[in-house]
């Protein structure tokens, strides 16, 4: 028989779990009101002998009060009830109390020097993500996920957002935007005509994406060059940008992570206009900026490409397999794989969340042309199993599971 949890999960029927519940009220109550060996075995195959497939765990705690109280067992009836609404209770408390009111108070010992949570717009951001990391462990994630988090072999990145349908990072598609037109915040912007107005939507839209996902977002700008005017334009234009994204916060209370894409390719019509906003880009030092990359890519040019996007992120610890490897006397590759399988369950729950999820919840991503541009009501599902949305698993301590493995290999020499 399989007992379905509150969460949904489906688990194995355990009577010793029912006899467990029983004997702990049983000693809540005198003598006289106890309930026997015989009699606690009766009420748990009475409900075996029910003869059901599936049983809510609910329904069983249900029965098992109804047969104490037949049994005429009133007090351990009422204190069975207690240790049950007890139990709801613990499963209900709030755990990220202390967590908040440090957040608060700018108390966090994880958060790094310059992450400091004075500002009000960052501590709603970091409170955001401290109710989703609670809710996700506790009734979200299955428990061989969440206990994989607690014990450090693996890194459930997506927790901090899993509770909202929300991607992780994205490559945002500049061009279709800019030549077909976008609205945001639901007004239509103006299709540029110069290259200022080029970059000042290009920025809108890079403040509207960073508000609904949570990771990095990638724009090759070599569409721009559409839009080129002299040299002095271009140049106030890149000064201008470059400001705005050091200094304009999102929604969030944090800068936009944004990677910047120049494609020099001798196919690009226009190569020569490329090379000279390249150039100027270069002076203007626009990644210097901490939170600005700029990559330079020679790759031929690919037309109606789908726009991709990652789900979410589980990184495995080598750290932890190593260590393993040495305590088990194990090998590399089962060690491995047992870890790996936890990482490929934990990324499919966060794409298995994201599963129903209409284009309505990010208009600039869905609908605008950010990654597609479906209709209002229309789910993302046909974009999920494109073959352009990702999952991605990283690696954490990376340098200590060498130390490990050297270190394992001199012992076992």
């Amino acid at each position: 028989m399989k007992v379905i949890k509150r969460d949904g999960r489906a688990v194995e029927y355990d009577r010793k779990k029912i006899e467990i519940a029983i004997s702990k009220a049983n000693k809540e109550v005198v003598e006289e009101e106890k309930a026997t060996f015989e009699e606690i075995n009766k009420i748990i195959d009475y409900i075996e002998t029910l003869g059901r497939k599936r049983m809510l765990v609910e329904d069983i705690q249900d029965i098992i009060e109804q047969q104490l109280m037949k049994l005429k067992r009133y007090d351990l009836a009422k204190k069975y009830i207690v240790y049950r609404y007890t139990r709801a209770l613990v499963r209900k408390q709030n755990t990220t109390d202390e967590t908040i009111l440090g957040i608060i108070r700018n108390e966090q010992s994880y958060l790094n020097e310059d992450e400091k949570t004075v500002l009000v717009s960052s501590q709603r951001s970091y409170i955001a993500g401290e109710v989703s990391r609670d809710l996700t462990k506790r009734l979200l994630l299955p428990e061989k996920i969440t206990k994989a988090e607690q014990e450090g072999i693996i890194h459930f990145h997506s927790a901090n957002y899993f509770i909202h349908p929300m991607i992780n990072s994205s490559y945002i598609n500049l061009e279709d935007m800019l030549k077909t037109g976008v609205r945001i915040n639901g007004y239509k912007i103006k299709l540029p005509e110069n290259f200022n107005e080029a970059c000042n939507i290009m920025l809108e839209i890079i403040l509207d994406v960073a508000s609904n996902q949570y990771g990095m977002q990638t724009l090759d700008i070599t569409c721009l060059a559409n839009y080129l005017g002299d040299k002095e334009e271009i140049r106030t234009s890149i000064q201008r940008l470059k400001n705005d994204l050091n200094t304009i916060k999102s929604t969030n209370g944090k800068l936009a992570d944004v990677n910047f894409i120049i494609n020099i390719n001798k196919e690009n019509k226009f190569n020569q206009k490329v090379e000279i906003m390249k150039d100027m880009i270069d002076e203007i030092g626009l990644s210097n900026n901490k939170n600005i990359f700029v990559d330079i890519i020679n790759e031929p040019i690919k037309e109606n490409t789908t726009v991709e996007f990652d789900q979410g992120k589980v990184s495995i610890n080598l750290d932890n397999i190593a260590k393993k490897i040495k305590e088990n006397n194990s090998d590399l590759k089962t060690e491995l794989n047992t870890d790996l399988e936890l990482c490929k369950d934990a990324l499919l729950y966060k794409h298995y969340a994201l599963i129903g999820t209409l284009s309505d919840v990010s208009p600039i991503l869905w609908q605008e042309g950010g990654i597609a541009r479906l209709k209002s009501g229309e789910k993302i599902e046909q974009l999920l199993n494109s073959g352009n949305a990702t999952l991605t698993l990283g690696v954490n301590r990376f340098k200590r599971c060498c130390n490990n493995f050297e270190r394992t290999i001199n012992i076992r020499r």
